[in-house]
């Protein structure tokens, strides 16, 4: 990637300035996350931009380690494992609370020829053998979960059970000390898997891409996208449920207690007064495992909980289904209508080659099709089902040192670091056992607490989009597909641009609606969400889908053509423009807008 300059030009990471009142916020983080002045020469040349995809606010200290642990597995797949050509591994820093990335590209012809024959047999390998590798994979999961799910944290009493005493039952600072280490190791192991197969579902539709544009270079990204939409994944099966649920509820007459604006506990309230909403209610119970555990944003912070956690989208859908039955409308989603445009351009553009391209074309797109439904569908045992669950893990941690005077409140331990809770740990475990005076009851509160204000403080400072070089150019496929980083985005960054009554962005998902617009910047407002609104958010979470019956069409400020975003909206038929950049702060909820998903551009209407 060049770093030449031709348009505008991005600020100095080393010259941002510290928000007023936010002195001090690097030591939530590890040393090597931060710009420092030994790697400034090289540092300041690198085009870094925010990855507000996935870390869109500032980064409590233990949430850190999603940031560690997630591109110490990506670089490890992708550069040590299968050698993807031209691409290492992602670099990471932070900058006043927020996470900006740049890729680490392979630029020397001799090693991307290299790289390509270790890659060509070892991603072959596991295309040949994909079924049969997933389904493995699959277990695997599922293995770690049920390991998380019967971890224990021991507590710590007055004396040690009789078992220690007169059986072979191991003390209680190894057991605590252990299970804390468990935690974390069970963390590592399901971010190896996470990445095992996503850069190949990802490898295998960029492939197809090229060949596409190759052959057919006025086809739009949008098209080949659309080619291998009509996903049967297990993420959308929650949403399922929950439609099933709310016809279920018209059937038995118990929909009245489903009204816009009442609590889930109000519902379950109004339902728990009849045998009919008793009788409900038990299916209910018996859809939450597993279905329960979609989380309510992406998963990489603490807060983001489970719908066990917060039942507030799950209960927002069915009343939006239910309503939606009521006025005769249809609730499912348009699976027949995406697999029949999907089939009808493959069918028309596979026309347009002759037979060599055409067998390529054909044997590409069924290799996408096959491989493809991993890049949504991990996101439900892995960043949903098992970190919702690690998270809660954490707390009982948490939970323990709070018992014992060193937090206040269990939730305090992801202010810390995770060495510094296996530090405050060591502590406790040490005095406990010895009968001594602890220091950590007052020596992790204040730090608590001051780190609890430098987040506040952060959260409201707006970053820059990106920090460092211009590109002349962005040429990464993933950079383009996913994050919706182009050159024009780009560019528009550096020159600082406001067009005014127009936003443009990468065209996710086809057609034209306006309506009225409801910003949503926290997964807390997903509930005010109405019906026939048009979703203005950072970027969605495939956790949302089940809302998607309400909403006309959807725009984002980050998120390329194959984001998750981008993909949920397509497999829903949903109007959609993602990669705008600044659509939450230049639109207001209450503003008509017009979204032209074909297009790929947001007009205000007032």
């Amino acid at each position: 990637m060049e770093t030449a300059s031709p348009v505008g030009s991005f600020p100095s990471p080393y010259e941002v300035e510290t928000p007023p009142g936010c002195e001090g916020w690097e030591e939530l983080y590890p040393y090597y996350a931060l710009f420092d002045d030994v790697r400034r020469e090289v540092d300041e040349q690198r085009f870094w931009f925010w990855n507000s995809m996935h870390f869109p606010l500032p980064m409590p200290a233990f949430d850190a380690i999603c940031i560690d642990t997630a591109y110490q597995s990506l670089g490890s797949w992708q550069n040590r494992v299968f050698a993807v050509p031209p691409a290492m591994g992602i670099d990471y820093r932070c900058l006043n609370g927020y996470i900006y990335i740049s890729g680490n590209p392979v630029t020397d012809p001799e090693r991307i020829a290299e790289r390509a024959q270790h890659f060509q047999q070892r991603a072959g390998h596991y295309f040949e053998h994909w079924d049969e590798l997933y389904g493995a994979w699959r277990t695997k999961m599922e293995a770690l979960i049920a390991e998380l799910e019967a971890l224990e944290v021991p507590g710590l009493h007055e004396l040690e059970p009789d078992e220690v005493a007169f059986g072979d039952q191991e003390t209680s600072y190894c057991a605590v000390l252990d299970a804390y280490r468990r935690a974390l190791r069970l963390s590592d192991l399901m971010w190896q898997n996470h990445f095992e197969f996503l850069l190949l579902g990802y490898g295998a539709y960029v492939t197809f891409a090229e060949l596409c544009k190759a052959h057919l270079p006025d086809i739009p990204d949008q098209h080949i996208a659309q080619m291998v939409a009509g996903l049967d994944v297990t993420l959308f099966r929650p949403d399922a449920e929950l439609r099933r649920l709310a016809r279920l509820a018209l059937d038995t007459g118990v929909d009245g207690a489903f009204v816009e604006g009442r609590t889930p506990a109000e519902i379950d309230e109004a339902l728990a007064e009849s045998e009919s909403g008793r009788e409900w209610l038990a299916e209910l119970e018996a859809v939450k495992d597993p279905w329960f555990h979609m989380a309510t944003g992406d998963g990489l912070y603490h807060y983001y909980g489970s719908w066990l956690d917060d039942p507030t989208i799950p209960y927002a859908s069915l009343t939006g289904h239910i309503g939606a039955l009521r006025a005769g409308e249809e609730i499912d989603r348009p699976t027949d209508h995406v697999a029949t445009e999907r089939d009808r351009l493959a069918s028309e553009y596979g026309a347009l080659l002759d037979d060599d391209a055409r067998k390529g074309f054909d044997e590409l797109l069924a290799l996408s099709r096959t491989v493809f439904p991993y890049v949504e569908e991990h996101k439900f045992l892995c960043d949903y089902w098992f970190l919702t669950s690690w998270w809660n893990t954490i707390r009982e941690f948490g939970g323990l040192l709070a018992e014992h005077g060193f937090l206040e409140d269990r939730e305090d331990v992801f202010q810390l670091s995770r060495l510094e809770v296996y530090s405050a740990l060591d502590e406790l475990l040490l005095t406990w056992a010895t009968g001594g005076q602890p220091r950590g009851p007052s020596y992790w509160p204040p730090i608590v607490a001051k780190r609890k204000e430098l987040l506040e403080r952060l959260a409201e400072w707006t970053p820059p989009p990106a920090v460092g070089a211009v590109p002349e150019a962005i040429l990464d496929p993933a950079l383009i597909m996913l994050w919706g980083v182009t050159t024009q985005r780009v560019h528009a960054w550096a020159q600082e641009s406001d067009d005014g009554s127009e936003l443009s962005g990468t065209p996710a998902s086809p057609g034209v609606v306006e309506g009225v617009a409801r910003v949503v910047r926290h997964v807390s407002e997903i509930g005010d969400v109405r019906e026939g609104e048009i979703l203005v958010c950072s970027i969605t979470s495939p956790a949302w889908a089940p809302i998607f019956s309400k909403i006309q069409a959807a725009v984002t400020d980050i998120g390329g053509v194959m984001s998750h975003a981008a993909i949920v909206c397509r497999e829903y038929a949903l109007p959609a423009v993602v990669g705008t950049g600044r659509a939450t702060s230049q639109i207001s909820t209450g503003q008509r807008i017009r979204v032209d998903g074909s297009a790929g551009s947001v007009t205000l209407l007032e």
